[in-house]
This record gives C-alpha cells, structure tokens and sequence, in this order.
C-alpha cells in the first residue's frame, strides 16, 4: 500500500470505524459478526475483508489510530516550566483527546466494561509520564520510586477520565480540569 492512502480506502475504514462504533452501542464486542459490521457500513464483506483480517483487526486498527492521535499531541506537550504545570498540560491533552473522540471511547466503554481502548490510554499515558519523571530524576526530592509514582497519578487521571466517559452530563471537562487543578500538589515529587 502506499505511503498515502487512497480516499476511498480512508473512506472505507471510517465506516466500517463508524459502524463497529455504532454496534458496540447495542452490543458487547464479542456479540457483533463482521456481517453486522458491513450491514451498518452498507460495505460489502469482500470489501472489508479487502482491509482487515477479522473484527479484531478493525478494532485493533481504530485503536491504533486512536493512540497515534494521543502520542503525537502529548509529544507536543513540551512547553511546560514545572512538575505540576506538565501534568496539567499532560491532562488538558488527555481530556482533550477524549472530548474529541467521545463517541469512541463512550461506545466502547457502554457495555465492554474491560476495554483495551482505556488500556491503550493508559499505557500511552503512563509512557509519557514516567519518560518525563525519567527526564526529571536529577530534580526528583523523594525516595519514592518512579513506577510509583507514575501509577499513582496516572491511575488517578485515567480513572477520573473513565468518569467523565460514564457519565457525561455529571460534569463538564472544564470543571473537572479545576478540581484536578486543585487536587495536583504544586509539588509533585
């Protein structure tokens, strides 16, 4: 394949991204056939299987897509002057990310309780954390270790996150930024 994709290929996933979407509303994901998924994206099954081995594969793709996304803006989270102002932009891109693609990570969230797409968030966040506490060791006044430290808060952000997914209405991402604003120590470690 080439190094672009042809627009009818980009086309092509995204409904068949939209439709695994869709399906995982009303379905576990073990409960959805590809022939479902075809049925949704009005896609024919050659055609879909022109582009992924199975449902795994689509799904492995969305969420692969999904973590390039988050990578590359928390990648761009270099402008920051202390501990606590990194985490805050760390978690704005974060939210962020989310906000942008709530009907992903909601759907997949509604009724697959277990899911990789929270899992890749949080290993994606938990590597740029410990890379900057990495980063930091020389600034680091504590004896506590970094893999601690690193899942205290990101457990901490991710589940705060899952929340917000679950329960959309209950609070506003802007809200939720100031009370984490808050509850984030000017010094961290």
């Amino acid at each position: 394949m080439s190094k672009k994709e042809d627009l009818r290929v980009t086309k092509t996933k995204m409904n068949l991204y939209e439709a695994l979407m869709k399906l995982m509303k009303e379905k576990t994901f073990e409960e959805i056939k590809v022939s479902d998924i075809c049925n949704v994206a009005l896609t024919n099954r050659s055609t879909f299987y022109d582009h992924f081995a199975d449902k795994y594969e689509l799904l492995d793709s969305l969420i692969n897509d999904l973590e390039k996304d988050l990578i590359k803006k928390l990648e761009e989270n270099n402008i920051y002057s202390n501990a606590k102002e990194y985490y805050m932009q760390m978690i704005k891109i974060f939210f962020n990310h989310i906000s942008d693609n709530i009907n992903v990570y909601s759907s997949v969230l509604r009724k697959n309780t277990n899911s990789i797409v929270m899992d890749m968030a949080f290993d994606t966040i938990y590597k740029d954390v410990e890379n900057h506490i990495k980063k930091s060791d020389k600034l680091l006044t504590t004896e506590i270790p970094v893999d601690i430290i690193t899942e205290f808060y990101v457990s901490a952000v991710v589940n705060v996150c899952l929340k917000y997914i679950k329960y959309p209405n209950r609070y506003k991402k802007e809200d939720i930024l100031k009370y984490l604003d808050v509850l984030i120590p000017d010094k961290i470690y």
